[in-house]
C-alpha cells in the first residue's frame, strides 16, 4: 500500500519515526489528556532496518537499508495509532559492493519493486505494557502480515534540541520465500531476522 494513502490521513506529510509505534508510551504518566494526536518527526541519521540471515549455516550474513521514510501519528486519548514506513530496497548495504549489487538485482528486484511497505491502521497500544504492532508488509509486490514487538523504549529531552527524543529498537522475523524471494535457497536461509533501530523528534 503506498505511503501517499496513509500520509492524506494526517495533517501535514512529514517524515515522521514510521516504526516508532507508542515508543513514547512512558512520556505519557501525567494525567493530562493529550487533545490531538502526537506526531514525531524521524530523525534519518539514528533510523536503521537490519536483516540478518544464516548463510551456508555456518555464520550470520548482515546487511542493513539506509533509506526509510514514513509517518506516525499516536492519539493518546484514544489509545491508538496509525503508522507508515517505506523502504527503498536500492539502499540496502552489506559493505560488499558485489553483494550489494546482486541483492538489488535478483533478490530485491529494486528495479521492478522500488520500494517496499510497511503499514499498520487502527491497532492499539497500552501504556507501560509490551508493544506489539500487527501490520501489512509489502515486498516485491506481495503483501503480508507482519507484527513488530518492542525490546526497548525510552524518552528523553534533547539538551540541544529542547524536544523530546524517543528512541525504541524493534524485532520481526519473516520467511523470504514468502515473498518469491527464492534465490540462494536452502544454503542461504529462508528466515530473515530484522532488527529495526528508530529515534525521533517530537514535533509541536
Amino acid at each position: 500500500m503506498p505511503l501517499v494513502t496513509l500520509t492524506r490521513c494526517f495533517c501535514t506529510p512529514m517524515r515522521t519515526a514510521p516504526l516508532l509505534v507508542g515508543v513514547c508510551m512512558l512520556s505519557w504518566i501525567a494525567p493530562a489528556v493529550q487533545a490531538q494526536p502526537t506526531a514525531y518527526l524521524l530523525d534519518s541519521g539514528h533510523t536503521r532496518v537490519h536483516w540478518e540471515v544464516m548463510h551456508f549455516g555456518t555464520s550470520t550474513s548482515r546487511g542493513r537499508f539506509d533509506d526509510i521514510r514514513g509517518s506516525l501519528e499516536l492519539d493518546a486519548t484514544a489509545g491508538t495509532g496509525e503508522v507508515s514506513i517505506e523502504v527503498r530496497t536500492a539502499s540496502v548495504n552489506t559493505g560488499v559492493l558485489p553483494l550489494d549489487g546482486i541483492l538489488r538485482r535478483s533478490y530485491f528486484a529494486s528495479d521492478q519493486h522500488p520500494v517496499a511497505y510497511f503499514v499498520a491502521r487502527g491497532w492499539r497500544w497500552q501504556r507501560n505494557a509490551p508493544l506489539d504492532v500487527r501490520g501489512e508488509f509489502t515486498l516485491r509486490g506481495v503483501s503480508l502480515p507482519l507484527g513488530l514487538r518492542a525490546t526497548q523504549l525510552r524518552c528523553y529531552e534533547h539538551p540541544q534540541l529542547q524536544r523530546e527524543v524517543c528512541g525504541a529498537d524493534l524485532e520481526a522475523t519473516l520467511r523470504r520465500s514468502d515473498f518469491g524471494i527464492t534465490d540462494g535457497l536452502p544454503v542461504i536461509g529462508d528466515t530473515v531476522r530484522l532488527v529495526i533501530q528508530v529515534e525521533a523528534i517530537r514535533q509541536p
